[in-house]
């Protein structure tokens, strides 16, 4: 999922038959936090939809016969070289 501002072009390819969503509307009256599928204005809110899908706390994802795991988070640059 990705936020764009307006005015800019995007461009999406594809190698193979693909199917994209697009949603608009009025920009928010504040932040928006995103991690995972979750999104909200608020980040403990994000952070209590993480705390609760890994505890299981959410009804199976339709279609789906296993249970689908956080990705692991992102891993920070290193300043090592």
């Amino acid at each position: 999922m990705a936020v764009l501002t307006t005015a800019h072009e995007v461009e999406v390819p594809a190698t193979s038959a693909t199917r994209v969503f697009l949603l608009g509307g009025a920009p928010l009256d504040g932040p928006c936090f995103m991690g995972w599928n979750f999104e909200s204005s608020s980040q403990e809110a994000i952070d209590e939809a993480t705390r609760r899908w890994e505890a299981d706390e959410f009804p199976p994802v339709p279609g789906e016969t296993d249970r689908i795991p956080l990705p692991p988070p992102p891993v920070a640059p290193s300043n090592h070289q």
